[in-house]
């Protein structure tokens, strides 16, 4: 040990003496002269200093030649506008659970960064829970610029899930509103070819859907099609192949919270409206509207089966047409998609999972000597690229996620390289910086009027707070007993007198009591 700390306080010396946030003071220096110094003039910290992180390179992530999570254009900007390393402790390669996991273990560990940021709710609940981060509530407080407080203060509940006993422990990493509400996304081409309009009502839909997959929609031959691309690996909530709509038209929206007319906090998936969706669906896979596979299918895969021509509709975000819908009609030039109102039901009820504007949260470890730093870094943001002002008017980096084109600046995937790089993906906290009221700049014209006309139907998890009791101890069962059951009755051969013995199951293994707690919880709060 005292060999690897020799080691590192040599490599610190070579490096030009900068100042590591979360590790030990150079040798023979006061703590006067290692103290990092923002030199107001310039903007920067000179000498440059270092913050500690960790990251996912995740399969979306996309680097020119040479470039890496640990270093590209946006760590180079970094050290160089504002005098901040940004160094990785580790990087790991996978999905968002293999990231999930690597944290757990490193926790265990006590081997935490300057800095750790993640989307993963259980994660920041552990990490939280684990006593080795900052109480950040004062922290944001006191460094935090005003236009970043405005964001979080745009929705306040944001903080709830990271309070205990009257004090925050995380960061809220703010979201645009609306940002994985889902609308429908239909082949418009196929539409056109058997002279069908898109669906205004769940029975419409099982006309079009009827329709894609006897009718030849994609001129094969072959009786190859499926009306709807769901992903329900992940459950039927989800940000791509989404199929929360399809229980709101009967009045719920699974997996959440909602409220009663009476006040009262009720869980979706277990009640009267759940049980007529799961049916429902369960007729549509026997009808071969839905494919069998969509049992096992998480939310790309749902997307892959739209994208390979296989499927006629998908629910999800705004931003699909954007990503991954457009390598459809980059492969088949013919295929047109369009974006459609979800459905309603069928006493005309219309209901979909809402957005809570929050992506995450961010940590800062209780030995970082200086949390100013990461503040220095994420406030430039919020007042610069959040704001689309300054250097960041256009985008984060020029001829990565924007370019200069015939004099004017455009963020045109074919005249970029790569047909476009996401920067705001290297950033600390994924996104850069977004004030959730600022996403009606980021909606396509064509596509706002179809998103917001339904802004009523958007449902919001009104369970913010931390996790329970019962949820600590039987959740994890809860959530499976439903996942297993919900998957045995649409997609295999349960009939839907499971999903009866279902709720009867969830009431007796916790969900009362749980649901006695989220009420307590709310009363709390009023």
């Amino acid at each position: 040990m005292k060999i690897r700390l020799s080691l590192f306080i040599l490599l610190l010396t070579l490096s030009g003496c900068a100042f590591r946030s979360t590790g030990e003071s150079l040798p023979a220096a006061s703590p006067e002269s290692t103290a990092p110094h923002f030199d107001v003039k310039t903007g920067k910290y000179n000498p440059p200093v270092d913050l500690y992180t960790v990251g996912s390179v995740n399969p979306n992530l996309t680097f020119k030649k040479g470039e890496s999570l640990e270093h590209n254009v946006h760590t180079i900007w970094a050290e160089n506008r504002l005098g901040i390393r940004i160094r990785y402790l580790w990087t790991i390669s996978g999905t968002s659970e293999t990231y999930a996991n690597k944290l757990r273990l490193e926790l265990a560990k006590g081997n935490m960064p300057d800095v750790v940021t993640t989307r993963d709710a259980n994660v920041i609940q552990e990490l939280i829970d684990s006593g080795q981060f900052m109480e950040a509530g004062s922290l944001f407080g006191q460094f935090a610029s005003k236009v970043w407080k405005q964001a979080v203060a745009e929705d306040p509940s944001a903080w709830d899930s990271y309070v205990r006993d009257g004090h925050k422990y995380a960061i809220p990493i703010m979201d645009y509103e609306y940002n994985s509400d889902p609308l429908l996304w239909i082949r418009q081409d196929w539409l056109d070819k058997l002279h069908l309009s898109a669906p205004r009502t769940l029975d419409e839909l099982e006309q079009v859907m009827d329709a894609f997959v006897n009718r030849d929609p994609d001129g094969n031959g072959l009786k190859d099609t499926y009306g709807l691309a769901v992903g329900f690996r992940n459950g039927p909530s989800t940000w791509m192949g989404d199929s929360s709509w399809i229980f709101g038209a009967f009045g719920t929206v699974p997996e959440q919270w909602n409220r009663r007319s009476d006040g009262t906090l009720e869980y979706g998936s277990v009640q009267p409206g759940a049980r007529k969706a799961v049916a429902l669906m369960k007729q549509w896979v026997q009808q071969g509207y839905l494919s069998t596979d969509s049992a096992w299918l998480d939310e790309e895969g749902a997307a892959n089966l739209f994208v390979s021509g296989k499927a006629g509709i998908i629910a999800g975000p705004y931003w699909m047409g954007g990503w991954p819908l457009s390598h459809l009609t980059s492969a088949d030039p013919q295929a047109r998609i369009k974006a459609a109102a979800i459905p309603a039901g069928p006493d005309g009820t219309v209901m979909r999972r809402g957005t809570l504007p929050v992506n995450g949260a961010i940590l800062i470890n209780k030995k970082m000597m200086h949390p100013e730093i990461f503040f220095t870094y994420q406030n430039y943001l919020f007042d610069y690229y959040a704001t689309s002002t300054g250097e960041f008017i256009n985008g984060l980096a020029k001829d990565y996620d924007w370019t200069m084109d015939a004099g004017q600046p455009t963020i045109r995937p074919s005249a970029l390289p790569l047909g476009g790089i996401r920067v705001a993906s290297y950033t600390l906290t994924f996104d850069g910086a977004r004030i959730p009221s600022k996403v009606i700049k980021e909606i396509p014209k064509d596509i706002a009027p179809v998103l917001l006309s339904q802004k009523e139907a958007s449902r919001k998890e009104q369970f913010t707070g931390p996790p329970t009791a019962t949820m600590k101890s039987d959740g994890e069962l809860l959530k499976k007993l439903e996942q297993k059951s919900f998957q045995k009755i649409i997609f295999a051969d349960s009939g839907i007198g499971e999903f009866d013995e279902f709720v009867d199951k969830w009431k007796a293994y916790g969900g009362l009591t749980e649901t006695s707690e989220v009420n307590a919880w709310d009363r709390s709060r009023r």
